[in-house]
């Protein structure tokens, strides 16, 4: 399911992370309400948020978590600060 992430990439899967945590916060949805918008395991979602530990995931599973917090991937992996767009949805 995931390889170790090197450490050239370890900070952005660290800072990827933290933005989807904040996105989801901000979304009012609890983990077990994002992992089934995406379809994955509420034990995945923690994984991934986790802060300070870096867990690599697939293309899919990143993609279905942009879809269930209504955000651009793009804008997703761009997240430092998030806009009034995104923070209200409708960047999509």
């Amino acid at each position: 399911m995931s390889k170790e992430v090197g450490f050239k990439n370890r900070d952005r899967f660290i800072q990827l992370g933290i933005a989807i945590s904040v996105l989801r916060k901000m979304r009012g949805l609890s983990q077990e309400a994002l992992a089934e918008k995406a379809g994955i395991s509420r034990s995945l979602i923690s994984t991934i948020e986790a802060p300070g530990i870096a867990h690599s995931f697939s293309l899919e599973v990143f993609y279905n978590i942009a879809d269930a917090l209504e955000i651009d991937p793009a804008d997703l992996i761009n997240a430092s600060i998030f806009d009034n767009k995104t923070v209200n949805g409708g960047s999509k």
